[in-house]
């Protein structure tokens, strides 16, 4: 359980993830406004992280009745 818990500290304790693909990388570095860089960006951190939160909040759920 430690090692569990010690493996999503460390995935969770991110500073800085670039998860754009190479062309929309390359057409938004193209772009004057990196601020629009950074938004898309952003965007697509928060919707990779959901899915993976609402998987490991499915199997804590059957753990702890798996665990009764």
């Amino acid at each position: 359980m430690k090692k569990l818990l010690f493996v999503t500290i460390l995935i969770l304790n991110f500073n800085e993830v670039y998860s754009q693909c190479s062309m929309c990388r390359a057409v938004l570095e193209s772009e004057d406004a990196l601020e629009t860089a950074k938004g898309i960006n952003d965007g697509i951190v928060y919707l990779m992280t959901i899915p993976y939160i609402l998987v490991g909040l499915v199997g804590y759920i059957v753990y702890r009745q798996l665990r009764k």
